[in-house]
């Protein structure tokens, strides 16, 4: 018989975003979770915007997460998968997390079985057949070339520049939430035949069942941190 296994999910916790003070709380929540997660959990998914901006330079890192850093390689030195989904926020992952911290990165969503389930999995954004100036917008973030340039400008300035464009991004977004039905898309899928389908991207934590199927969003942590744990049935359970 097939080993069953305990999955974890979270999505858009954007550290680096709010005060020290509420960072610093934020920050403890999230070490706190990862080493429960260690304990009770064999493979965790971050459903993108992990940072409220993230651009990996060459020789360069964000500081300020050091601790979240070490938490994370802690529980993949445990051997523990952990797969990471890039979002909005995530101007340029060059090879830190999967050299250093053994993660998988996905730019795209992904199929996946788990535990006998047909899942849909991805942070949800570029998915919205009318989002045509967000499209056009990461054609430009994601270019290979313009992220070339980009990192030729200092760190200091570089990563300034990406925290307003990232402030920019999220009040773009929060406009566009009523009109971002990620829930027609989970129908399209489920109907052609997935279990679960779990978005992160809009920020409002949903539970949706639909015909055979559910639609799962994890919300964000900058409202009502919170994780989703799937083994036989997937549950959204708050982190206090």
């Amino acid at each position: 018989m097939e080993n069953i296994k305990t999955y974890f999910f979270i999505s858009d916790l954007h550290l680096g975003l709010d005060s020290k003070e509420i960072e610093n709380q934020k920050e403890k929540k999230l070490i706190s979770f990862l080493k429960f997660a260690t304990d009770n959990c064999d493979e965790l998914f971050i459903m993108g915007d992990l940072f409220d901006y993230w651009f990996e330079y060459k020789r360069v890192i964000q500081k300020g997460f050091y601790r979240i850093y070490a938490a994370m390689k802690e529980f993949s030195e445990n051997g523990k998968k952990i797969h990471y989904f890039i979002g909005n926020h995530d101007f340029l992952h060059v090879d830190f997390f999967e050299k250093e911290i053994g993660a998988f990165l996905y730019y795209k969503p992904l199929t996946v079985d788990l535990n006998g389930k047909k899942f849909f999995i991805g942070h949800g954004d570029g998915l919205i057949k009318n989002d045509v100036g967000y499209k056009i917008l990461k054609s430009f973030l994601r270019n290979k070339l313009l992220q070339r340039i980009y990192s030729l400008i200092h760190p200091d300035l570089g990563i300034k520049i990406a925290s307003f464009s990232s402030k920019t991004s999220r009040h773009y977004n929060s406009r566009k939430h009523k009109e971002d039905n990620l829930f027609d898309i989970a129908k399209e899928k489920i109907d052609s035949g997935y279990d679960y389908v779990v978005f992160g991207h809009s920020h409002v934590r949903t539970f949706n069942r639909y015909k055979h199927g559910i639609y799962i969003n994890l919300g964000s942590w900058l409202e009502k941190p919170c994780y989703g744990k799937f083994t036989n049935q997937f549950e959204i359970i708050d982190w206090e």
